[in-house]
């Protein structure tokens, strides 16, 4: 009898207790129907769906849920004042993802909490938290990795990868993405 040669994921085995398997599925079901279907301009209907999976937000009218924005375990997520989730954002949050207080996160951008340790055959998950800084803004299409904590006031420029910390009061571009230039504090204009 021969013995296969090893392979990427021999033997894994998923971390993840049935229970929240279920919570997973049911989520999923909620979040294709009431959450996708309903009107744009309800985001605190989508933030009241998230809160009842275990999402932490404090006052669902004062955050900004597109959607088509997607949100794999709602458990994992805080959300403060003034965050935006954009059109087809997607937050992979196997870890812990915060948005801080005004985070912007634009269409398109991809939060990735977790990865596999791929030095292992069966390849276990590894995850780790992203911090999104208070009045961060991520520009369309921008990636971030797990373990990442963006700084206060950063702007992250479109397509950009994350893959490391950024600083606060940076603007931040490329693959990867590195500070270029300081970010002034934004001004108010009269009404």
């Amino acid at each position: 009898m021969s013995s296969s040669p090893p392979y990427l994921g021999q033997n894994c085995s998923t971390p993840v207790s049935s229970r929240r398997v279920f919570r997973r599925i049911l989520w999923a079901l909620v979040q294709a129907t009431l959450f996708r279907w309903s009107p744009r301009p309800f985001h605190w209907w989508r933030a009241i769906l998230l809160k009842c999976f275990g999402a932490a937000i404090e006052n669902p009218s004062r955050v900004v849920i597109f959607p088509t924005a997607r949100i794999t375990y709602p458990e994992n997520l805080t959300l403060e004042d003034r965050t935006m989730i954009g059109p087809r954002v997607d937050i992979y949050n196997l870890g812990q993802v915060w948005l801080r207080f005004g985070a912007n996160i634009s269409q398109n951008c991809h939060l990735c909490a977790g990865t596999h340790d791929f030095e292992r055959w069966d390849m276990p998950l590894i995850t780790a938290p992203i911090e999104i800084g208070q009045n961060t803004w991520l520009a369309a299409d921008v990636f971030v990795g797990p373990g990442v904590t963006v700084g206060e006031l950063a702007v992250v420029g479109a397509r950009s990868v994350v893959v490391r910390d950024l600083p606060a009061s940076q603007v931040c571009v490329g693959n990867p993405c590195r500070p270029v230039k300081p970010r002034q504090h934004p001004v108010t204009f009269p009404q």
